[in-house]
């Protein structure tokens, strides 16, 4: 099996992890936020960062509405590059790096691994992002 044919073959996980990736890409909030369950967490990155001082999280559909607005609509677009994944049980864990553009030009590539849990009906019950902000920090490029 050649390995960037990977990410399309079927799983639960998979498929949640395509269609939250394309919703980012895409801008389309509402899509996005359907694809979690009620009380689901997002950790992005996991443990404290400046996106998440106390290194709790967001959790259910109020903190992640809020995570899209304090930072997923505040970058131009996203770009997600999967080298690999890994999908066992209810997971899928990507290999995957992000290329964000803010509107002023400035880029920051994100080196990471997502790993998305789903519920019986294909619903995101966790997403951790597992990626180090100080890295990511020393790729931003300056505005044009």
């Amino acid at each position: 099996m050649k390995r960037e044919h990977v990410i399309d073959e079927e799983h639960p996980a998979r498929r949640a992890a395509r269609a939250s990736m394309g919703a980012v890409m895409a801008g389309r909030k509402d899509e996005w936020l359907r694809l979690f369950g009620p009380d689901a967490l997002i950790e992005d990155p996991v443990g404290p960062s400046f996106l998440d001082p106390d290194g709790q999280g967001h959790r259910g559909r109020e903190g992640i509405e809020a995570f899209w607005d304090g930072f997923i609509s505040t970058i131009a677009s996203f770009d997600f590059a999967v080298a690999d994944s890994f999908a066992n049980g209810p997971c899928c864990a990507n290999v995957a790096t992000i290329t964000t553009t803010t509107d002023d030009g400035a880029t920051m590539t994100i080196d990471c691994v997502l790993v998305y849990t789903v519920d019986e009906d294909g619903l995101i019950t966790s997403l951790r992002a597992h990626w180090e902000p100080e890295r990511a920090l020393a790729t931003l490029t300056s505005a044009r």
